[in-house]
This record gives structure tokens, sequence and C-alpha cells, in this order.
């Protein structure tokens, strides 16, 4: 799947679990800057996860902390 592809699900999916226009996330934007509280990311890990089939490692999730955190994330467990 092209990265491009990623970057548009993950907006679709912030637009859906935050309630945000999806034309508004760019890489840059950050889970901070869009209000993102725990339980947010909670339900963004989640739908990303259920969205692309896949289980992103606990290790990992404390890292995502942007748009551009989740594509690398989702990216890289795509091509393992």
């Amino acid at each position: 799947m092209e990265r491009a592809d990623i970057f548009n699900k993950v907006c679709e999916i912030a637009s859906d679990v935050l309630g945000v226009a999806a034309e508004d996330v760019t890489e840059e934007t950050t889970f901070d800057t869009l209000d993102a509280d725990s339980l947010d990311r909670l339900q963004l890990v989640t739908a990303m996860e259920d969205e692309f089939d896949l289980e992103l490692p606990d290790d990992q999730l404390e890292s995502i902390n942007s748009v551009a955190d989740a594509v690398n994330a989702l990216a890289a467990a795509l091509e393992a």
C-alpha cells in the first residue's frame, strides 16, 4: 500500500474519531493539536488497527504523537 493511501486513511479515521475535517489534517498535525485525550488516542489506534487489519506493537504506541508517526508505524507494520 502506498504511503499516500495510508495517510488518506489515517485522515479519514481522525475525522471520524475526533470530529475534525479530514482536509484540515496534515502529516505535521499532532494529536495534541486535535485535542485528542488518551481515550481518543486509544480509539484512533484501535480504528487504525481495524482498518489495516494489523496490530501495532505496544512499545510503539507511546511514540505515535502525530499523523506522520501513525503513517510511519502503519507503513512499517504493513511491510513486516
